[in-house]
């Protein structure tokens, strides 16, 4: 909304309220980061047995998101991949990363019986960004 927020608040020193705010902000979306047409795509590119193949096919897809929320998930994962470097502090490894996020991040557009089973390659989607993330966001 248009309230202005003091971050120099104390309320804003606890990371779990700034952490929550952020995947709140994310989950709220009327369309999630990864829109929800190329839900499938992304947990298709997962399944793939090649490596080689799985990682040019998640690299094409983040390409082919809308330029919004393209710029939207670089700036978000290379945040993301800071929080990971300390990870013996935080105890946020690429996995605790990917199993917060991933549901939020990339979701389908009706909530179907085989919720459990996407949530794997939801996470898996998200790790394998983060993994790849110098390869996927080139300088």
């Amino acid at each position: 909304a248009d309230e202005h927020l003091d971050l120099d608040d104390g309320r804003w020193e606890d990371i779990h309220v700034v952490t929550g705010a952020l995947k709140l902000f994310f989950r709220e979306l009327p369309e999630p980061l990864v829109p929800f047409s190329h839900f499938d795509k992304f947990i298709a590119a997962i399944k793939m047995q090649d490596p080689t193949k799985r990682s040019q096919c998640i690299r094409d897809l983040v390409f082919s998101l809308p330029p919004t929320h393209h710029d939207t998930m670089e700036v978000l994962f290379r945040h993301l991949c800071r929080v990971i470097e300390y990870k013996e502090e935080n105890r946020m490894s690429v996995q605790s990363v990917a199993i917060v996020f991933g549901p939020t991040l990339l979701r389908p557009a009706s909530e179907e019986a085989n919720m459990a089973m996407h949530m794997v390659f939801q996470n898996q989607v998200v790790e394998h960004i983060l993994n790849q993330y110098s390869h996927i966001f080139p300088d």
